[in-house]
């Protein structure tokens, strides 16, 4: 695909973070700011994680489709797929609240469509964390190129018959809401082990940074659009037992992220890294539109007009500046 920049040919790769419905939305902002400056259908590899997975499955399955954007505002506005992923699973003998979410999926999003059928868009790399190795596990597809899931540990094995529906559960499986996805040998044939378990890629890196800094996928420039939540000073901590096990992993994803942004910085020798989080007031299009936007709970239930509104206003014009003030070049 690439972008023309002074006569070369430059390659872009974006990444969506995790943060729910409210991440996918903030996304959408990204999406539309890149259109109306003619780059979105020029983007070379999508690197998604949990709500950035809805969001960067769903453009890469209606690639070059100009109406994808007016759709997907549409899902995010009148779906609400964790009250009947939850309820229905609970009470279903048949199918956990994991398939539940996955049929949710297929139904409203991505059809019976397979990583395979994606091959002509971008490279996608849709992200879920190995509960068996402690390592970042990937559904990967798209850039004319194989479709493979696995891990550096483990392996990676061919994945084009797997549907993008059971790719983005295994992204957005957030525990303790959804069990992690399990493959068995006959899916993914790992040696040493019996079988792996998958949850959200957020546990691993809510940002999915790591595909984009490797020699594998070349690219010379990273956007990085981080619409998780952002760790906030609590100044009446938490005693309870529960509450201190919630604070930690959110500690420790804090520690993740800030090491993941330390990390784009040590590459700007070799690609541009672009980056910005919701919390972010520079260059926010209204007073207050980062305020609000990180107020918007992370979960998967329908947002209003007005939450909406404000998330696509403010990643956009997050973009807008980042792109003026670091890379003008790619606006021409």
């Amino acid at each position: 695909m690439t972008i023309e920049v002074n006569g070369q040919k430059k390659r872009v790769g974006l990444a969506l973070s995790g943060g729910g419905f409210r991440a996918a939305a903030f996304h959408l902002g990204v999406f539309r700011y890149l259109h109306s400056k003619r780059l979105l259908w020029d983007i070379d590899l999508l690197t998604c994680v949990s709500g950035g997975s809805i969001a960067g499955a769903f453009l890469a399955h209606h690639w070059g489709d100009n109406d994808a954007l007016g759709k997907l505002e549409k899902y995010l506005l009148t779906r609400s797929i964790a009250v009947s992923s939850v309820i229905g699973g609970v009470f279903d003998p048949f199918n956990s609240r994991l398939d539940k979410l996955q049929s949710t999926y297929e139904r409203d999003l991505y059809g019976t469509s397979t990583l395979g059928d994606l091959a002509q868009g971008p490279r996608l790399y849709l992200n879920a964390t190995n509960l068996a190795t402690g390592n970042m596990f990937f559904y990967v597809t798209g850039g004319k190129l194989p479709a493979e899931m696995g891990e550096w540990e483990l392996g990676s094995v061919g994945a084009k018959d797997i549907r993008v529906s059971q790719a983005v559960a295994a992204s957005s499986a957030f525990p303790p809401v959804f069990p992690p996805q399990r493959l068995e040998q006959d899916q993914y044939p790992a040696a040493g082990i019996d079988y792996v378990t998958l949850t959200d890629g957020g546990v691993y890196d809510n940002l999915g940074v790591n595909p984009l800094l490797g020699n594998r996928n070349k690219l010379d420039y990273v956007i990085v659009s981080d619409g998780g939540k952002p760790f906030e000073m609590d100044d009446r901590p938490t005693e309870s037992g529960s509450g201190v096990l919630l604070a930690s992993v959110n500690i420790l994803m804090e520690q993740v992220r800030g090491l993941q942004f330390s990390r784009l910085e040590l590459s700007a020798d070799r690609i541009k890294p672009l980056w910005f989080s919701i919390d972010s007031e520079k260059g926010e299009a209204q007073k207050g539109d980062a305020a609000f936007s990180s107020a918007i709970r992370t979960n998967l239930k329908k947002l209003s007009h007005a939450e909406i509104d404000v998330l696509t206003r403010h990643s956009g014009a997050l973009l807008d500046h980042r792109l003026k003030a670091y890379a003008p070049e790619l606006l021409g």
